[in-house]
């Protein structure tokens, strides 16, 4: 496997993105009543990270058969380095209360075309 940086170079050489983040894969490790109980504060925790520029996207995800929530996540941070990033990560009341674990792994992002669509009188913004 290629070190993390010749990768990133050989990437921009041949015309990708090449834009870093930081994706986080957090998971439920405690109870249900503590994770709804968190909850306020993690989403508080969120958008002064949105505020501040450092949440990229956020949100949940399903069990393996796409039909039941788990209360586990993914988050994805603009951050200047990993350890930038962890620290965000350590921050969440979420991992702080050990409601949740995480992972937390460069990502960078080469391809794809997400859509944007703002409606600025209901402000709203579509993605697709």
């Amino acid at each position: 496997m290629p070190a993390w940086e010749d990768y990133k170079s050989t990437a921009k050489e041949r015309g990708a993105l090449a834009f870093e983040l930081y994706l986080v894969e957090t998971t439920v490790i405690g109870t249900g009543e503590a994770l709804q109980a968190t909850l306020p504060a993690h989403l508080a925790y969120q958008r002064e990270l949105e505020s501040q520029g450092k949440l990229f996207l956020a949100g949940p995800t399903s069990d393996d058969t796409g039909e039941l929530m788990q209360g586990n996540g993914m988050i994805i941070y603009r951050a200047s380095s990993l350890a930038e990033a962890d620290a965000l990560a350590k921050g969440d009341p979420m991992h702080k209360e050990n409601v949740r674990s995480y992972k937390l792994r460069k990502w960078l992002v080469n391809e794809g075309s997400p859509n944007f669509a703002t409606r600025l009188s209901s402000q709203s913004v579509i993605i697709s």
